[in-house]
């Protein structure tokens, strides 16, 4: 199996170089070694794989479809390779981590600072934007999200469990009364985060049911920030995250509502692209905010 394997290396190294003189350079073998390893696979394949001149070399038909497949089966051992020896190793170099601005200057930044505390040999590049983030475009490692997972291209694997809160300003409640049920809410002013899944259509537990109300009012954010103070504003009822809801409550800036009305939460996920091999200084990351957040729950 490992001489099958260094003739299939052979011929990728050498068509990869472009040619068996250059190959021979760029991995340190001979070029007579490196010719006989593809002849030997072309004579156990029974096809020709290369077109060989003194000045151009060439892939046949066959050739190309087992150079792809090739290539792919090499990466994939590489990749492996590699993971396990992430696996075994200390956690160490660049990681690029994206998250949502509040969420990462309240809560997830103590998290990832500790982590770099207890392995300093990776460093974070931490980018914190209230955006969709396209994790392969920007080469994003692992994105920080309040969300259910919705793209299947990626992986996510839950964090923590998130709660969300309906509240308003007291002088609002005057001026409206505290609405009974999520129905109630229909012609009531409402701030709308577009960042939270459903938008404009909130979903409330109704005896015992899932029910959504579809609200509407005077302003549209795109920041759970920005919702909350146009809460305190007294512009319209806010749908609100705990970690930032909970300061104003316990202050009197803010009022519940409809607390025994609201579903479960989305949770706190990692998200991170369809890779076969997560490398071990993202899986140590992820690992650790697990961790982090069993003993430091979001309230």
């Amino acid at each position: 199996m490992s001489q099958d394997l260094a003739r299939i290396r052979a011929f990728v190294q050498v068509f990869d170089a472009g040619g068996f003189s250059s190959a021979a350079r760029q991995h340190g073998r001979s070029k007579a070694l490196l010719s006989k390893y593809v002849t030997d696979l072309e004579d156990y394949l029974g096809v020709r794989l290369m077109n060989r001149t003194t000045r151009k070399l060439s892939l046949t038909e066959a050739g190309e479809a087992y150079y792809r497949e090739a290539s792919l089966l090499l990466q994939q051992l590489d990749d492996l390779d590699a993971t396990i020896s992430d696996q075994t190793a200390e956690p160490r170099g660049l990681v690029r981590v994206s998250a949502p601005r509040n969420l990462g200057e309240t809560t997830l930044a103590p998290a990832i600072f500790q982590f770099m505390a207890n392995n300093p040999m990776v460093s974070i590049d931490l980018r914190l934007e209230d955006r969709y983030v396209d994790l392969v475009e920007e080469s994003i490692d692992v994105a920080l999200r309040i969300s259910t997972l919705a793209d299947s291209s990626l992986i996510a694997r839950k964090i923590s469990e998130m709660r969300h809160v309906i509240c308003a300003a007291p002088s609002l409640v005057d001026r409206f009364g505290m609405p009974k049920s999520g129905e109630a809410l229909r012609g009531l002013p409402c701030i709308l985060d577009t960042n939270m899944p459903g938008h404009a259509n909130w979903r409330f537990i109704e005896d015992g049911k899932p029910i959504s109300v579809h609200v509407s009012g005077p302003a549209r954010v795109n920041s759970p920030v920005a919702a909350m103070q146009a809460a305190l504003a007294g512009l319209g009822f806010a749908v609100l995250p705990t970690y930032l809801a909970d300061p104003m409550i316990a202050d009197g800036k803010l009022v519940r509502v409809l607390e025994d009305r609201m579903p479960e939460g989305p949770s706190l996920m990692a998200v991170y692209p369809h890779r076969r091999h997560l490398a071990g200084k993202v899986r140590a990351l992820i690992d650790h905010l697990v961790e982090w957040f069993a003993d430091n729950p979001v309230r």
